[in-house]
């Protein structure tokens, strides 16, 4: 038994030893990004327990990030990064931020980064990271500098996109993987999973929905028992009701807030109709409602009228642990099916 542990753990640490040196991580597994989920307590248990960390900050002010990067740094002296997004309208304050405390890594997510965020990023000396949801726009990423991706499927919880993770990798994997690190993202919740998607080429994964109900996580624990009861199929995805304003689809358990979702684009669009407010302006303010649905599900503890985000690999979620041992786990499931397949 030793013996095949020790034949498939060897055979996991080649195949993560790109996504590690990239990371700075003892393992390649990213932590998701989740707003008001991904904060100090959790990345840095992530971090310290092997894995790599990332702050969400969703919404946040420069001085709410400024605070949070000092805070997660008291804890943990390990690599972690910040995830921002695009669309902020302090993007350019936020990168300033993380340079000022010499991140060494930011996950730009929400579309393409705007044009000067990358040379901005890439000039503190940080590494940059984007999410490619198609095989065209990698190239292009990769093309202007980025120096990962992650390519994320749909069954993820939060904003998703409409292809699988089964079909991103197959697609994008043996064209992209050769030119820059890749981390497969969407549905993964064992570790027999990451041993395949190391197989094709990736050199890492990231999981969100499998650490929400870590011990360290501070949600809520009505939070955390929505994550346990639920299984695959109520993590369901919202739906766009109004051609006009293009809302990114996010998957979370099915609840009363899910019609509250609904209603509130039927308020935007008709504003939109009134001309009461531009398009980029009623695209801000669904992210706004996102932000404060998801705060009352995760801090507040409401989760029938909040957003309870989660993708489908929450039915995988049975317990509340220690981040290391959900990391550990991860490692041995997936250490046994490398040597099982050299066998």
């Amino acid at each position: 038994m030793n013996e095949m542990n020790n034949v498939g753990a060897d055979r996991l640490s080649r195949r993560m030893e790109r996504g590690c040196t990239f990371l700075g991580s003892e393992v390649a597994i990213m932590a998701g990004a989740m707003s008001w989920v991904s904060e100090r307590n959790l990345v840095s248990a992530m971090s310290n327990a092997g894995g790599f960390g990332v702050i969400a900050c969703g919404a946040m002010t420069p001085a709410l990030l400024d605070a949070e990067i000092a805070g997660t740094k008291a804890l943990t002296e390990r690599a972690f990064g910040v995830n921002l997004i695009t669309m902020h309208p302090q993007l350019d304050e936020l990168i300033a931020v993380c340079a000022a405390h010499g991140v060494g890594h930011v996950v730009l997510a929400g579309g393409l980064p705007p044009k000067g965020s990358l040379e901005a990023i890439k000039a503190s000396g940080a590494k940059v990271i984007c999410f490619a949801p198609t095989l065209a726009l990698a190239k292009k990423l990769i093309r202007s500098g980025v120096d990962a991706l992650v390519i994320e499927g749909m069954e993820a919880g939060g904003h998703i996109g409409p292809v699988s993770t089964s079909v991103l990798a197959q697609e994008m994997l043996p064209e992209i993987a050769d030119k820059v690190p890749v981390f497969v993202a969407g549905g993964i919740g064992r570790g027999e999973a990451i041993a395949g998607y190391l197989d094709m080429g990736a050199a890492g994964v990231q999981l969100g929905t499998r650490f929400v109900c870590a011990t360290e996580c501070v949600a809520h624990p009505n939070f955390k028992r929505a994550f346990i009861r639920a299984s695959a199929r109520d993590a369901v995805a919202s739906v766009q009701i109004d051609a006009r304003l293009p809302v990114i689809p996010v998957r979370a358990l099915k609840n009363a807030g899910g019609e509250l979702f609904t209603a509130k684009q039927r308020e935007v669009a008709q504003r939109l109709d009134e001309s009461a407010v531009a398009m980029a302006e009623a695209q801000l303010e669904i992210e706004h409602y996102w932000a404060g649905a998801l705060r009352r599900a995760v801090i507040d503890g409401d989760i029938e009228h909040g957003s309870v985000m989660a993708g489908q690999s929450v039915g995988m979620v049975t317990k509340e642990e220690p981040i290391a041992d959900i990391i550990a786990a991860l490692m041995t499931e997936a250490a046994d099916a490398l040597h099982k397949r050299a066998a």
